[in-house]
């Protein structure tokens, strides 16, 4: 009954809602995967840096579509033909920048969402009390107050709808931000930690030409 009392806006606005939640969901479950499969492999990717199998590193990269791949093997390819450590950082945040598009994908549309959502509840009370008044109007005296209470409670109905509908996509959208940080993060501890096996590496080799 709410939902039918609410007038024409309430069928967009569930439209809206159902948009926002199908592209929530479909997000959550594309950043979870993404975020399971970095994770396998960065544990990958150092246990072949740290046997220094720097081929095994470039040749999985090309074969797998994991981000975390590609990133590890465009530093270790810098590495190979330069062993500055800037040539290497900016290597690896080349390979950042090009994951961060897919990761981000339509999620910012959850908040253009829940503020049309909102805005559409606003709109809906507003023709709906405009429409009120002007029954009101020419309504019997002993009738305005009864008719003017029920038209503007039902005039309410789709601001409240409205509201219903965009706060949960507001939360969904920070909790996706979130999870996507947290990824981009891992690309960038990732790309210390292989500057920090790069660097060991090439301590070692400038000690032994020093011994010899």
């Amino acid at each position: 009954r709410f939902f039918q009392t609410g007038g024409a806006f309430m069928y967009p606005i569930a439209i809206v809602l159902v948009v926002g939640l199908a592209i929530a969901l479909e997000r959550w479950f594309v950043l979870t995967a993404a975020k399971v499969a970095n994770r396998r492999a960065f544990d990958s990717a150092m246990g072949m840096l740290r046997k220094k199998d720097y081929k095994a590193v470039v040749t999985q990269a090309k074969k797998s579509k994991v981000p975390m791949y590609r990133i590890v093997a465009a530093g270790v390819v810098k590495f190979t033909n330069s062993s500055r450590r800037e040539d290497i950082e900016y290597a690896m945040e080349e390979g950042v920048m090009e994951a961060l598009p897919p990761l981000e994908k339509r999620t910012q549309y959850l908040a253009t969402l829940a503020n049309i959502a909102t805005l559409l509840g606003l709109l809906g009370t507003i023709i709906g009390l405009i429409a009120a008044f002007t029954a009101v109007a020419n309504a019997a005296p002993a009738e305005k107050a009864s008719m003017l209470s029920s038209s503007i409670s039902v005039a309410m109905n789709t601001t409240a709808f409205g509201l219903i509908s965009a706060i949960p996509l507001l939360l969904f959208h920070a909790v996706l931000q979130t999870k996507t940080t947290e990824i981009v993060d891992s690309f960038e501890m990732a790309g210390v930690k292989v500057m920090n096996i790069l660097s060991e590496v090439t301590a070692r080799t400038k000690t032994r030409e020093t011994d010899k």
